[in-house]
C-alpha cells in the first residue's frame, strides 16, 4: 500500500501536508474539552463526573435526580478551585493515575480494564462500577475501562428507573 499525504487547508487554500509540516490534531489519548468554571464549593479533581448546574459552570454529578445525572464530561484538571475555570473532558480517553482514580471512582488500584462505569446515585461526583438499581434511581453510563489509568469516556442518557 503506497503512503499518502494528506490534504490540509493553508490560509483559505487546500493543500497536500509539506514534508515539514505536522498535524495538529487531537489523538487518541484526548477528546474534546470545554472550559467551566467550578460551581462546588470544593475542589472538583481530575476524573469526577460533572454537571451543567449554570451557563458555563459545573458541579458533581449524581444520579438520584434528573437536573443533576446528565453528565456533560469529567474533570480532566489535576484539580479545578472552588469559583476558578478548569477543563473538562467530554469523550476520548481520559488519563490519570491508578491513585486519582480511586479518589474519582472509589476504587483501588485504579480502574479495570473492561470494566463499564456508571454514575452513582449515592455520592455526589463519584464514578462506579455498579449501576444504580433502585426505582427513581438514574443509570448514566460514563464509560469503558481500556486499562488500569485509562477510562474510554462515551457519557450516555440517563435512564429513570
Amino acid at each position: 500500500m503506497a503512503l499518502r499525504k494528506p490534504i490540509v487547508l493553508n490560509a483559505g487554500s487546500y493543500q497536500q501536508l509539506q514534508a515539514t509540516d505536522t498535524l495538529d490534531a487531537p489523538g487518541i489519548a484526548g477528546g474534546d474539552t470545554v472550559i467551566q468554571t467550578n460551581g462546588n464549593a470544593g475542589a472538583l479533581v481530575i476524573g469526577t463526573p460533572v454537571y451543567s448546574s449554570a451557563n458555563d459552570t459545573v458541579d458533581k454529578a449524581q444520579a438520584n435526580a434528573a437536573g443533576t445525572a446528565s453528565i456533560i464530561g469529567l474533570v480532566s484538571a489535576t484539580s479545578i478551585a472552588n469559583g476558578t475555570t478548569g477543563t473538562i473532558q467530554l469523550n476520548g480517553v481520559l488519563a490519570a493515575t491508578t491513585g486519582q482514580w480511586d479518589i474519582a471512582f472509589g476504587t483501588a488500584g485504579g480502574l479495570v480494564k473492561n470494566t463499564v462505569y456508571f454514575l452513582s446515585a449515592a455520592t455526589a461526583g463519584l464514578g462506579t462500577a455498579t449501576a444504580p438499581s433502585t426505582v427513581g434511581q438514574l443509570v448514566v453510563r460514563i464509560g469503558i475501562a481500556i486499562s488500569t489509568t485509562e477510562l474510554f469516556i462515551n457519557v450516555q442518557p440517563p435512564i429513570l428507573l
